[in-house]
């Protein structure tokens, strides 16, 4: 009982923190960066793109981002989402690695649409 109690309590604080942190990466002014003319990376796989997504956004899975990330633009801004935001941080990261300077971790894509299309 006692080591169930933990592991709710645990994820209790890990859906605390992430939303916390959705809302500051989403405060951060993502919407004025997509306005400019920032593209939407959207990290997850093909089929999970195919799902849903949001319109105009450019489908790189974190599978293949080591390789296919000179498919894009160092001098553009980019915005990674993916489901939950786990992904999309780690892309963001990778990216930063090639030598991209605008990148940006927009989270889950559902929430980041939600801000663009209330």
């Amino acid at each position: 009982m006692k080591s169930i109690l933990l592991i709710l309590g645990a994820v209790f604080i890990l859906y605390i923190v992430y939303r916390v942190y959705r809302l500051q990466t989403l405060d951060n002014g993502l919407p004025e960066l997509l306005k400019k003319g920032a593209v939407i990376l959207d990290v997850r796989t093909e089929k999970e793109y195919e799902t849903g997504h949001i319109q105009g956004s450019v489908n790189i899975s974190l599978g293949t981002i080591r390789e296919r990330y000179v498919e894009l633009d160092p001098k553009k801004t980019y915005i990674t989402v993916c489901s939950h935001g786990l992904r999309s941080v780690k892309a963001e990261n990778i990216l930063k690695e090639r030598g991209f300077k605008h990148i940006y971790n927009g989270g889950a894509w559902t929430d980041l649409q939600k801000t663009i299309h209330p």
